[in-house]
């Protein structure tokens, strides 16, 4: 069974920084395609941070150059490390997965909610100005 367990969040004052951990079991990370996703209390979901089976990385505009997403595939953990931050980034942050296949390697990099199978149960970061 695939759990997938955030940790990390709370309340930082604005400029501040957060580290997000999402600890995967039941799934090997180290190639997959995974994801970091937030949503604000009146606001549909939304990607910020995308890492596939290749390790290679790309971000939502509003968090490049602040944010940044790694995978430590022998602790099968992925991290979201949070600089810079903003008021408009408090949300409720989760972590995603898609399975992959036999001996396969994921290599896509997709924001859409629906193309991820695993959700974790959320860490909320509150930012203060």
């Amino acid at each position: 069974q695939v759990q997938l367990v955030e940790s990390g969040g709370g309340s930082v004052q604005a400029g501040g920084s957060q580290r997000l951990s999402c600890v995967a079991s039941g799934y090997s990370v180290s190639r997959a395609c995974m994801g970091g996703f937030r949503q604000a209390p009146g606001k549909e979901r939304e990607g910020v941070a995308l890492i596939n089976g290749h390790s290679i990385t790309t971000y939502g505009d509003s968090v490049k150059g602040r944010f940044t997403i790694t995978r430590d595939n022998a602790k099968s953990t992925l991290y979201l490390q949070l600089n810079s931050l903003k008021p408009e980034d408090t949300a409720t942050y989760y972590c995603a997965a898609r399975s992959v296949g036999g001996g396969g390697v994921c290599i896509g990099l997709n924001f859409d909610n629906t193309y991820y199978n695993y959700w974790g149960q959320g860490t909320q970061v509150t930012v203060s100005s």
